[in-house]
């Protein structure tokens, strides 16, 4: 179980700022626990802080996977020990194939000191056939991280690390960004097929769209760095229907 107990968060500026205030949630393996807000509310900062961002500075609270202390485990630690986490705004990184980038994680969680090496050559096979399985061309794989991706294609790339990775836990931060309704769907069975073997997933939105197709264990509304209510699926229809007034939110638009 992925657990996050009474995490006081600040971020780094010309001093610290608290983001986060007494924060305590749980992901068990094969459940989906929605954490939904307005916009900066603090949703990816929560994930951020869990993960080990270095611009996040944890002022209190524990962080336990399967009952280990990792709350101040470097990121590629918690990487190792199964936690995954998507972006908002996932970053191009030039240089760097898609699928080397996959061969090199693999070959590091296996424990090989050849991080390039090819063991199996099934496994550029079966990074082909899940790559078409949620829409993403094959010819991504050849291509660097996310340069020249579109804002759906980012997202289906992210998603695709994380199912050929098979990490415990994935942290999603609004999976759903930059898709149409075709894509969320897929995106969404995907996720719902990783779910069904066990993986935890701590899922990041705005708007219920995605948790139409993605039915979440438990909802929480996060608001001003505070957790103000969780409940079940029916929590994330009422924000859907109703917004966030009832927690005193008032938006300007719907962008975010």
């Amino acid at each position: 179980m992925l657990e996050v107990k009474n995490l006081t968060v600040g971020i780094k500026a010309d001093k610290i700022k608290n983001v986060l205030y007494n924060v305590s949630l749980s992901v068990a393996p094969g459940e989906v626990h929605a954490i939904m807000g307005p916009n900066g509310s603090g949703k990816t900062s929560l994930l951020y802080s869990i993960m080990g961002h270095p611009r996040y500075v944890i002022l209190n609270g524990k962080i336990f996977l399967d009952g280990e202390d990792i709350t101040f485990l470097p990121p590629e630690e918690k990487s190792l020990r199964g936690l995954f986490i998507s972006f908002q705004h996932p970053v191009e990184v030039e240089g760097v194939r898609l699928s080397t980038l996959l061969i090199a994680a693999k070959n590091k969680r296996a424990g090989e000191s050849d991080l390039l090496k090819i063991s199996d050559v099934r496994m550029i096979r079966d990074m082909r056939q899940l790559a078409a399985r949620i829409g993403l061309k094959a010819e991504f794989l050849r291509r660097d991280v996310n340069v020249g991706f579109s804002g759906g294609e980012r997202k289906r790339s992210e998603l695709f690390q994380a199912l050929y990775l098979k990490p415990k836990y994935m942290l999603l931060d609004e999976p759903d960004t930059g898709l149409d309704v075709d894509g969320v769907k897929v995106i969404a069975e995907s996720i719902s097929s990783a779910v069904s073997e066990g993986v935890g997933v701590l899922l990041v939105t705005h708007y219920a769209r995605i948790l139409n197709y993605v039915r979440p264990d438990r909802v929480s509304v996060i608001v001003n760095g505070r957790i103000v209510e969780t409940g079940g699926p029916e929590l994330a229809q009422l924000i859907d229907r109703e917004g966030y007034s009832k927690y005193g939110v008032v938006e300007v638009d719907g962008s975010g």
